[in-house]
């Protein structure tokens, strides 16, 4: 990128946040902090309204803004293929407002750039089981990701009825800490005021949702990743399993210290974090053939020699004698 570019890209990132850091310049553009100070004094220099405050960074002067920017073609198709992945990973809410995002960048492309991402927008598909794949809009009628986007962002406490796996419904009031994608749903961390502590809702578990505007106090510095590096170190010790229930043999049963379940229509794919791979081997039998183990291998091995175990107890020949005794 030569020095042109690159001043100009720097006035745009200085346009994206209230206050941005001069480190923060240098990483994303691969500078020293010396080119840093000496590409802002370039912007000022040119009557560009830089401000900056010791020991918080650069700011643009309120008032100030950048004409309309062209996008690359390159920016024009990462735009277009973040479109796809949003539209299986997202609700109907978050889906509409990057719609009309992307509308209005195709407007500012030229005829070229368009002509360009008409042709490359049928070649290119994710395919991503979803839970917001192809949902029924009458069974799932709110959509909750946007509000609650809106919420983490201002600090303001959510009023929830939460369905947990158990399908109890609960009403929470949530003081919205961050989101992430796992398991193929959205989930909000929060501090539940109920359990007084951090939890993970998951957002399709989510009855209802109501914005309090009741503004919480931060009662932490801890940031998402660090809240997620501390439940690692936590469960460090812990093992990952997914299992495969038919519907029909889970109906009468709880699956305890299941983490997240998938719909897979006449079947459910669960997650477990576990402790005692022989424990959960041993669970796993009263499912019998109803029950298929995905991973991990060590899970299915146990579940081989156990079963083996079994077969060898009551092949035996005095067991035979019995059986034969009992069918004459």
């Amino acid at each position: 990128m030569n020095r042109i570019d690159r001043l100009t890209a720097i006035l745009i990132h200085l346009q994206t946040k209230r206050v941005v850091k001069a480190d923060e310049i240098a990483r994303r553009f691969e500078i020293s902090l010396r080119t840093v100070y000496r590409d802002v004094k370039s912007l000022m220099e040119a009557g560009v309204p830089v401000g900056s405050e010791a020991g918080k960074g650069y700011f643009i002067v309120d008032g100030y803004h950048l004409p309309p920017v062209m996008f690359t073609q390159d920016e024009a198709s990462a735009m277009m293929l973040a479109g796809k992945l949003v539209d299986k990973m997202a609700d109907k809410s978050v889906r509409a407002a990057f719609d009309s995002a992307l509308h209005k960048i195709k407007a500012v492309l030229s005829d070229g750039e368009k002509d360009h991402l008409e042709n490359l927008d049928p070649h290119i598909e994710v395919f991503l089981r979803s839970r917001y794949e192809h949902r029924d809009e009458e069974d799932f009628p709110d959509h909750f990701l946007t509000e609650i986007q809106r919420a983490i962002g201002k600090r303001q406490v959510l009023k929830i009825d939460y369905s947990d796996a158990e399908e109890e419904i609960t009403q929470r009031c949530v003081e919205p800490m961050g989101m992430f994608y796992y398991s193929m749903t959205w989930h909000l961390i929060g501090w539940c005021r109920l359990r007084n502590g951090y939890r993970n809702f998951r957002a399709d578990r989510i009855m209802s949702l109501t914005n309090t505007q009741e503004v919480y106090e931060a009662r932490s510095e801890t940031s998402l990743q660090e809240y997620f590096n501390s439940v690692f170190q936590t469960n460090q010790n812990l093992t990952r399993c997914f299992i495969v229930f038919d519907k029909s043999a889970i109906r009468s049963r709880s699956l305890y210290g299941c983490v997240s379940q998938e719909d897979l229509g006449d079947r459910i794919r669960a997650e477990f974090m576990i402790d005692s791979i022989d424990y959960m081997a041993n669970w796993l039998l009263m499912f019998g053939s109803h029950a298929f183990v995905e991973s991990p291998e060590e899970l299915k091995i146990r579940m081989a020699e156990i079963t083996e175990d079994l077969y060898n107890h009551y092949a035996k020949s005095g067991y035979d004698h019995r059986v034969t005794l009992l069918k004459e």
